[in-house]
């Protein structure tokens, strides 16, 4: 099959809730009506590629609604121990009923480093692999983990998140799970045969403003919700020519490899989760636009010697890439990534309908939020958005600010791996699943394939089956406790 990307590297790898929620349903139903009658064809543009779903696979079932097997505590393993898993590594010893028991990493001193800032905790020592790109699978081998946690350059994501599926333990992965279609299906279909969960590490969709506003779009704050803009505005020149940040320079070489929307989970996955996408609704088609790559060129331009070797680079990722969403209720997200050029940081974070609208990121730095919603408010004039955040406050967040300040990213970080432990330790359905994170991801491969055919619209995989119109829980769940640690 022919690749989406050229890399330099070789890839590694040879019940009681539900009836609690009942009224969700019956709300985002209502919510919905208005949508619902919108037929399927009339949001694919004649011409688009076809992206038909495959067979499920002999003996397969699907994964929604699947819960987690309890356990009373939750072994975990770590694969990639730079600056991302380091950064996680605090609060998956922190959360009650997680251990960590293994640490991975091709470089053996970051191995040593981890291992012991787990062992300085008053934890067990957890053993550590290294050495050698297979060291994970020698892991997986070894150990029996519940959970696998993968923070590896994205190349990596999708063979390691699969043997550690056929090794018979739960995933977590950071983004994306996978950069071509295939491999997303792939994923979708091992998940659906080892009857485990794979699972995108979207900490921003426990962000607060996020959880707030989809609280509101299922209460019907914004009527019935229209369209949704998200994603991900982040100046990352400096990082990205900081030797050593990201190991091998790996994240600024997939600017000289294709022209691709490589991020834009950030924001799109709250705007996903607010309209119940695979809960109810799905996406249907993508169309891409991409701007000149002139970002990165231009700071090594001004900033980096001459004797450097991005020197031998060309940048070729547009600096600004626009993904146009469709859905089968006839609703429109716009997803941009851009992290190649001079601005404050942003997820975007909007959403409106026929009754509001909320925006996120308007303060000037970069950290306001604010609202219109009919009939609370009249006239020509926006409203700050913290009392009806405080009204609509997730639970997870009412219960666990406490314990989140220490966590990553202003807590949601925290929030994000107490939340998959709890599932985990109880039993519940996980609130992201396999197909979620699919859907989330493959703007990366689908804006490849749009910009190829000049911005035409492509089709969105049902990676679901059919199973999307199906409402059922995600990010919106109902209040539950941690247990106790024995």
């Amino acid at each position: 099959m022919t690749r989406l990307f050229t890399s330099p590297r070789e890839k590694v790898g040879s019940t009681s809730d539900l009836q609690s929620a009942a009224s969700g349903f019956t709300r985002r139903n209502l919510i919905g009506g208005a949508l619902a009658g919108v037929a399927l064809a009339t949001t694919m543009t004649s011409g688009a590629a076809t992206a038909a779903a495959p067979m499920r696979k002999s003996g397969s079932t699907s994964m929604a609604n699947e819960p987690f097997q309890p356990v009373d505590v939750v072994k975990i393993g770590l694969i990639g121990m730079g600056n991302r898993g380091m950064g996680m590594l605090g609060s998956w010893v922190g959360v009650p009923g997680a251990q960590v028991v293994a640490v991975c990493d091709v470089r053996a001193d970051r191995a040593t480093r981890a291992a012991d800032r787990v062992a300085n905790a008053g934890m067990s020592r957890p053993r550590e692999y290294s050495g050698s790109d297979e060291s994970f699978q020698k892991m997986l081998d070894t150990e029996e983990l519940d959970l696998v946690y993968i923070a590896t350059p994205w190349e990596f994501h999708h063979a390691q998140g699969k043997a550690a599926l056929l090794a018979g333990a739960h995933v977590g992965v950071e983004l994306p799970i996978a950069t071509e279609l295939d491999e997303l299906w792939d994923l979708v279909d091992t998940s659906e045969q080892t009857r485990k969960h794979l699972f995108l590490m979207e900490n921003c969709s426990y962000g607060r403003n996020e959880l707030a506003m989809l609280k509101m779009a299922h209460d019907g704050v914004f009527g019935d919700v229209t369209s949704g803009h998200g994603g991900y505005l982040h100046d990352l020149r400096a990082l990205l020519f900081n030797d050593g940040y990201y190991t091998d320079d790996w994240r600024r070489l997939w600017h000289t490899r294709s022209t691709a929307s490589f991020y834009a989970m950030h924001g799109l996955a709250p705007i996903a989760a607010a309209m119940d996408i695979n809960r109810g609704d799905r996406f249907t088609t993508l169309s891409a636009t991409a701007t000149a790559a002139k970002g990165l060129a231009d700071y090594r331009e001004r900033f980096i010697p001459r004797d450097h070797r991005s020197w031998n680079e060309e940048y070729i990722n547009g600096d600004l890439v626009t993904c146009m969403l469709s859905t089968a209720k006839g609703r429109v997200v716009r997803a941009e990534h851009n992290v190649s050029q001079p601005r404050p940081y942003s997820r975007i974070n909007t959403i409106e309908g026929s009754r509001g609208i909320f925006e996120d990121y308007v303060g000037g730095d970069g950290t306001g939020a604010r609202i219109y919603s009919e009939p609370r408010h009249s006239g020509d004039t926006w409203r700050g958005a913290s009392a009806l955040r405080a009204e609509f406050d997730h639970w997870l967040w009412k219960d666990l600010e406490g314990p989140a300040a220490g966590g990553g990213h202003g807590g949601m970080d925290y929030i994000l791996q107490w939340r998959i432990v709890q599932q985990m330790r109880t039993g519940q359905v996980p609130d992201i699943d396999v197909y979620d994170s699919a859907a989330w991801c493959a703007p990366v491969p689908l804006s490849v394939m749009s910009l190829e055919k000049n911005g035409r619209p492509v089709e969105v995989p049902d990676f679901t089956r059919g199973e999307w119109k199906k409402l059922r829980l995600g990010l919106d769940s109902v209040r539950s406790t941690m247990p106790a640690v024995a």
